[in-house]
C-alpha cells in the first residue's frame, strides 16, 4: 500500500514537472496530424483519379492542354506524396529541443520548390488558355510543341534554381522547424532581401499573369454571352461556364495562397511568426488547392467526366467483370465509345485548345 501510493506521488510529480505549454503542443499536434493526413490523403486519391483520365486524349483537350494539365497534376501530387510525408516525418523523428540541421534544410527545400512549381503551373495553363482564346487562328504557331516543353521545364526547373540557398545549412538563410505548423520553414527575418526576392519573383508575377488572362477571357465571355442573347441566337439557356470555371479558379487562388504569402512577408519584415494556428493554417492552407484544382480544372468539365466513367468501367471490367455486369458495363458498348472517341480526338487535336474552358467563346 504504501509503495502504491508512492507510485502515484511520482506520476503526479511527473505530470506536474511537465511544462504546461508543451504539454498543450502535445495535444495539438495529435489533431494536426490528423487533419495533414486527411488531407493528403484528398489530395493524393483527387489527383490519382485525374491521372487516370488525362494520361490519354479527352475530347476537346488537345495534347499541349494535357501537357499543362499534367504538369498541374503532378505538381499537386508532390503535396500528398513528397511534402505531407516528408514534414510528417521529420515531425515524429526530430526533437524539438534540437537545432536546424541538414534534413530540416533539405526538406524546406522540397517544400518551397513544390509551392513555387504549383504556382508557376497555375500561371502557364493560365497563359495558354489566354493564347488559345484570343490567338484562335495562331494558336498552333505560338504555342508549338516545342515552346510547350520549355514552359513546363521552365515551372519546374527555375524554382529549383532560385531556392537553392535554401538547402545548405550554412547558407545564406536559416531554417527551423515550427512546432507550430509541424513544418521545417526558411527564418525569413534572416535575410529580408532574398526572402522578399522570392514573393517577387514568384507569387507576384504568377498572380499578375493568371489574374490578368483570366479576366480577359472572363470579360471576353461575357460579351459573346450578351451578344448571343442580343441576337437571341439560342433559344436555350447556356450555362454561363466563364464563371463556373474561371471564378471559383481565381477565388481558390488568393484564398489558398494569398495569406501564406503574407506570413512570409510579415515574418521577414518584423521577425515574429503567427499565433499557433494561424501559422497552421496558412502554411498548409496552399496544400488545399492542390485538391480544390482537381475540382475546377477537371470536375467541372463534361468531357472530363464523361471519360472517368469510362475508365472506371474498364477498370471494373478487367478486375471485377461479374460487377460490371451486375452494373450493366458492356464491353461491346465500351468498345464503340472509346472509337468514337478517338476518331473525334484526332479532330481537336488538330484544333486550337482552350484547356478546361473549351467552350467559352469563338473568336475570329
Amino acid at each position: 500500500m504504501h509503495s502504491m501510493l508512492n507510485f502515484s506521488t511520482s506520476a503526479d510529480s511527473t505530470l506536474s514537472g511537465v511544462d504546461p505549454q508543451r504539454l498543450q503542443e502535445l495535444t495539438h499536434r495529435s489533431v494536426k496530424v490528423s487533419i495533414i493526413i486527411v488531407l493528403g490523403v484528398m489530395i493524393t486519391l483527387g489527383n490519382i483519379a485525374v491521372l487516370l483520365v488525362i494520361t490519354s486524349s479527352v475530347a476537346g483537350w488537345s495534347r499541349n492542354s494535357r501537357y499543362f494539365l499534367l504538369s498541374l497534376t503532378a505538381a499537386d501530387s508532390a503535396f500528398g506524396l513528397l511534402v505531407m510525408p516528408l514534414n510528417l516525418w521529420v515531425s515524429l523523428l526530430k526533437d524539438y529541443t534540437e537545432g536546424p540541421d541538414a534534413l530540416c534544410h533539405v526538406v524546406a527545400f522540397c517544400n518551397a520548390t513544390v509551392y513555387s512549381t504549383c504556382m508557376y503551373s497555375l500561371a502557364t495553363i493560365s497563359l495558354e488558355r489566354y493564347v488559345a482564346v484570343f490567338y484562335p487562328l495562331q494558336y498552333s504557331s505560338l504555342m508549338t510543341r516545342k515552346r510547350t516543353l520549355l514552359l513546363i521545364a521552365f515551372a519546374w526547373c527555375f524554382p529549383p534554381f532560385l531556392l537553392s540557398p535554401i538547402s545548405f545549412p550554412d547558407g545564406i538563410i536559416e531554417v527551423h522547424f515550427s512546432t507550430a505548423s509541424l513544418v521545417c520553414n526558411p527564418s525569413y527575418s534572416t535575410n529580408v532581401g532574398y526572402s522578399l526576392s522570392l514573393t517577387c519573383f514568384i507569387f507576384f508575377p504568377c498572380s499578375i499573369i493568371m489574374t490578368y488572362a483570366n479576366l480577359r477571357v472572363w470579360c471576353a465571355a461575357k460579351r459573346q454571352r450578351l451578344k448571343l442573347r442580343k441576337y437571341d441566337c439560342a433559344h436555350r439557356r447556356r450555362h454561363n461556364v466563364a464563371s463556373r470555371v474561371l471564378v471559383p479558379v481565381m477565388a481558390a487562388y488568393y484564398t489558398c495562397w494569398t495569406p501564406c504569402m503574407a506570413a512570409v512577408i510579415y515574418n521577414a519584415v518584423s521577425g515574429s511568426s503567427a499565433p499557433e494556428w494561424i501559422e497552421f493554417v496558412v502554411v498548409w492552407l496552399p496544400t488545399s488547392n492542390g485538391f480544390l484544382n482537381c475540382i475546377f480544372y477537371f470536375w467541372v468539365n463534361r468531357s472530363f467526366r464523361r471519360k472517368f466513367h469510362l475508365v472506371l468501367q474498364r477498370l471494373a471490367l478487367a478486375f471485377c467483370p461479374k460487377l460490371a455486369d451486375t452494373l450493366g458495363c458492356s464491353s461491346t458498348s465500351k468498345t464503340h465509345f472509346v472509337s468514337g472517341m478517338d476518331d473525334n480526338n484526332s479532330v481537336y487535336e488538330r484544333s486550337s485548345s482552350v484547356s478546361s474552358t473549351c467552350t467559352l467563346l469563338s473568336l475570329a
